[in-house]
Formats: C-alpha cells, sequence, structure tokens
C-alpha cells in the first residue's frame, strides 16, 4: 500500500513577536509559534534575503514544539531593507545564538533549507553542542560550480526561455559573468534599473525551484519589496561565495558527527544538485538521507514535505 503523504499542519499565528537590536545598524524581527516549553526548535530561511512566512510556521507540531522563525539581515520585516552592509553568513550565524540566548534555550533543533540549509551548516559546525538535531532539505554549498550551474551555464539548457528573460537586462557583452553584471545593477544608483533586475533575478528562481509550474511562487518572488530584498542579497552573497572556504562546508562536516538528522534533496532541483546532498551524507552519515524521486526545490514539493513533517514528528515521539 502507498503511504499516505503527510500535509502541513494547520495554519497557526505566532505566540509572540518581536524584535532584536544584532548591532551593526541591523534590526531582526522574529516570532515564536507553538507551545511555549515545548521542544525547542529554530527555522533558518532560504535566499539569503527571502524572510520566513506562514507556511514554514505549518511544518512543526503546534503542540510539541517551541520554534523560532526570524527574518535574517536585511529582508523581510528586518531593518533596513535590503540592506548590504554587515551582512555576512558569520553575522548570521552570529544572530542565531543572539536569539538562542535571547530565549534561553540550551540547545535546538535546527532546520532549514536551501540557503537555510548552508546557513544551518554554518551554524551547526560552529556550535555543535547547541544543536540537538539537524533537518536540512534543497543542500547548498555555495561553490563556484554551484553558481556557475544555475546562475551561467547549466540550468539554463533545461529552461531556455526563462534564462534568456534572466538574461534580458544584462548587455550581450556583459553576459559572460552574470553575477558581476547583476551586481553592477542590483548596487547601482538607478533605481528603476535595480528594480528591473532584481524582479528577472527573482523570477529565474521562483520559476525554477518547483518540479511543475507554480504561479504562485512566481507572484510572490516578483513583488517589488521581496525582488529588492530577495536579489540584493542574494547576489551580495554569492558574489562572495558567502564567505566560505571552497568545500568548507563538507569539508567540516567531520563537526557534526554525533549530531542526528535529516537530508532531504529533490532529484529534480535545478538551483541545488543533487551531487551535493550525496556528498553532505558521505561526510556526515549519522543523517538519514532522503532523495525524492518526483520533487524540484521548493520545500512544498510534496514529498520533501512528507519527509520533513515525518522526520519533524517523531523527534518529540509523534
Amino acid at each position: 500500500m502507498t503511504e499516505t503523504r503527510r500535509q502541513m499542519y494547520p495554519a497557526i499565528e505566532p505566540y509572540e513577536t518581536g524584535t532584536l537590536d544584532v548591532g551593526d545598524g541591523h534590526v531582526l524581527y522574529w516570532e515564536r509559534v507553538g507551545t511555549p516549553g515545548g521542544k525547542p526548535a529554530v527555522f533558518l530561511h532560504g535566499g539569503p534575503g527571502g524572510g520566513c512566512n506562514a507556511g514554514q510556521r505549518r511544518l512543526f507540531n503546534p503542540d510539541a514544539y517551541d520554534v523560532v522563525l526570524f527574518d535574517q539581515r536585511g529582508c523581510g520585516r528586518s531593518t533596513p531593507h535590503a540592506d548590504l552592509e554587515n551582512n555576512t553568513t558569520w553575522h548570521l550565524v552570529a544572530d542565531i545564538e543572539r536569539l538562542r540566548e535571547r530565549f534561553g534555550f540550551e540547545r535546538w533543533l535546527v532546520c532549514g533549507g536551501s540557503w537555510g540549509s548552508t546557513l544551518a551548516m554554518a551554524y551547526a559546525e560552529t556550535h555543535p553542542e547547541r544543536v540537538t538535531e539537524l533537518v536540512l532539505r534543497g543542500i547548498y554549498t555555495v561553490t563556484q560550480a554551484e553558481l556557475d550551474w544555475y546562475y551561467q551555464f547549466g540550468a539554463s539548457e533545461l529552461f531556455p526561455e526563462k534564462f534568456a528573460a534572466y538574461q534580458a537586462p544584462i548587455p550581450e557583452a556583459e553576459r559572460g559573468n552574470m553575477m558581476q553584471a547583476y551586481r553592477k545593477r542590483l548596487t547601482g544608483s538607478d533605481p528603476e534599473e535595480r528594480q528591473r533586475c532584481a524582479v528577472a533575478w527573482s523570477r529565474w528562481e521562483a520559476e525554477t525551484i518547483t518540479l511543475l509550474p507554480c504561479a504562485e511562487t512566481a507572484s510572490t518572488f516578483t513583488e517589488d519589496r521581496f525582488a529588492l530584498a530577495f536579489a540584493r542579497i542574494e547576489n551580495h552573497y554569492f558574489t562572495h561565495l558567502a564567505w566560505l572556504e571552497p568545500g568548507q562546508l563538507i569539508r567540516d562536516a567531520h563537526r557534526l558527527k554525533e549530531i542526528p538528522g535529516l537530508i532531504v534533496h529533490g532529484r529534480y532541483d535545478m538551483p541545488c544538485p543533487a551531487r551535493n546532498a550525496f556528498a553532505l551524507h558521505a561526510a556526515w552519515p549519522k543523517a538519514e538521507f532522503r532523495l525524492i524521486e518526483d520533487a524540484g526545490h521548493a520545500y512544498t514539493e510534496p514529498g520533501i514535505l512528507h519527509e520533513l513533517i515525518s522526520y519533524l514528528d517523531r523527534q518529540v515521539g509523534l
């Protein structure tokens, strides 16, 4: 008998919200959902620059978990909006620790997908003693090879018409380095060009992260305010290879050896080739590994959603 795939928990509102001044001119928005005194967890959103949303709250059983979600520097409800100053991977790792201390958690489950998986690995490898379980989806390690595949040549071969739209704001003479060409415009002084490029960058991702087209995802990603933070911050991080040494996250995965966890990845994940998930599991065998044959990148893909919720439930005895 085919197993019925798990669905999200019902919509839920935070029981507490607030902001945290993390210094450097940045103030983070945070929220807590579930039950005070439940199993502590933190959810790390993607992008970078994507912000947390109401759907992500619904991965966790609200009667069993006490979950912190927050908007990383420069995005969502955090301020200043779309700001790139003092905004690096290591600033965010420090911010996660500030939040943990703010809520008085000794240790917590860390869950993240896409860029959230990158940040979760960076955090867990820095502070393994603070992580009870590590739940990762859509493994991304921000290597030059990954960036070239998605933003320069590779995924372009599967989505030629969508890649043409992504290239459209960039003059042909500059298309040999799309990352730098976009950076020039996303950090430039022309607000109309900056916004136009932000929407084009964000649309490319929105239209290639699901196995089948999803109009709702495209609409969300191309909204002006969302797109500006998403594109500027993503491009900023990727231009700098997320301030990681080449291969650092897989190289240092031995630091996760005592942490149980889950790696779940879609076979047809376009932004994040599956070989990275395979490599991570080889370096971190304590984790369960699920490669979903009928899924792309997004956490909302039915097979990915099922594995995430099933694993999270098991950690609280459900």
